[in-house]
């Protein structure tokens, strides 16, 4: 059995911290790609797209590893919320958000020896309704900046969301059930803690 190393190709401090909530030792290397959408790209499609050119990207400098990529996005109304531009827009995005449901989208991908799979895990999440005091208190934390749909359920904004329907570390970032079948579907097994190939 060898022990395959294995990449995240993430800065994403919440996917860092889940696999190693699950004991899955990794280098963290940053796919530097283009992020943008192609005409009438569907958002799941938009997200799988970027999760595999991030595997993609960091398996070409690196074709020994286990290559990771993943790429969240939070929809409403068809719509996609990206990372807040400023206050102002995350909290337009929390208005938009409280006391009803939208959908989130985490695509993850797995390239090992020149085969590759990705797929989508869909979560609908609903929260609370929210005052513009509370809006504005939760801004006040910085939690929303840098996250897609403006929040963090991880952290502080695990108080203003009422329901989650479906994998809730697909919400923090990476579906961790899916991610260890399709490495096993591409021959490295996952036993609590345990990673290994033929």
């Amino acid at each position: 059995m060898i022990v395959p190393r294995i990449i995240l190709a993430s800065q994403s401090p919440r996917r860092r911290e889940l696999l190693t909530l699950v004991g899955i030792a990794h280098d963290v290397r940053p796919a530097d790609i283009d992020e943008a959408y192609f005409a009438g790209e569907e958002p799941a499609a938009h997200a799988e797209r970027l999760a595999r050119e991030k595997a993609a990207v960091v398996a070409r400098e690196a074709p020994d590893a286990l290559v990771i990529g993943s790429d969240t996005i939070v929809v409403v109304d068809g719509d996609v919320l990206g990372k807040p531009r400023d206050e102002a827009h995350a909290a337009e995005m929390l208005a938009r958000l409280a006391g009803r449901s939208h959908t989130v989208m985490t695509a993850v991908a797995v390239q090992w020896k020149g085969r590759a799979l990705s797929a989508v895990e869909q979560v609908d999440v609903t929260f609370h309704p929210l005052s513009s005091q509370e809006i504005v208190a939760y801004i006040a934390t910085r939690e929303p900046m840098d996250k897609a749909g403006a929040y963090g359920i991880q952290g502080y904004g695990a108080t203003i969301v009422a329901r989650v329907d479906g994998d809730y570390f697909a919400v923090m970032g990476l579906p961790l059930q899916r991610l260890v079948r399709m490495m096993a579907s591409l021959g490295v097994s996952y036993t609590f803690g345990y990673v290994a190939s033929q």
